[in-house]
C-alpha cells in the first residue's frame, strides 16, 4: 500500500509488517460495520437490539476513518522522507 522508497529495511518492513497490518485492520473495521449493519437490518422490531446495530456501525465507520487517515499521514511521511533522502 506504502510506495517503496529510501533503504532496503525500511522498503522490507514497510512491504512485510505495514502493508499487511493496514489492510488487515481495514478488513475487520468493514466487517465491524457491516455486521453492525446486519445487526440493525435484522432487529427491525427490537429497539435496544438497534441500538446496539447503531454502535457497531458507528465505531466500524470511525475505525475505517482512523485506518485511512493513518494510511494517508504514512504516505505523506514516506514522501517527505523520500524526497529528503534524494
Amino acid at each position: 500500500m506504502l510506495p517503496a522508497s529510501g533503504s532496503p529495511i525500511i522498503d522490507k518492513i514497510k512491504t512485510e509488517i505495514i502493508n499487511p497490518i493496514i489492510i488487515l485492520l481495514v478488513a475487520v473495521a468493514v466487517g465491524y460495520f457491516l455486521y453492525g449493519l446486519m445487526e440493525f437490518i435484522r432487529n427491525q422490531d427490537n429497539e435496544d437490539a438497534q441500538e446496539s446495530g447503531k454502535k457497531h456501525m458507528l465505531w466500524g465507520a470511525i475505525g475505517i476513518a482512523i485506518m485511512f487517515s493513518v494510511y494517508g499521514i504514512l504516505n505523506l511521511v514516506n514522501n517527505i522522507a523520500g524526497s529528503l533522502t534524494t
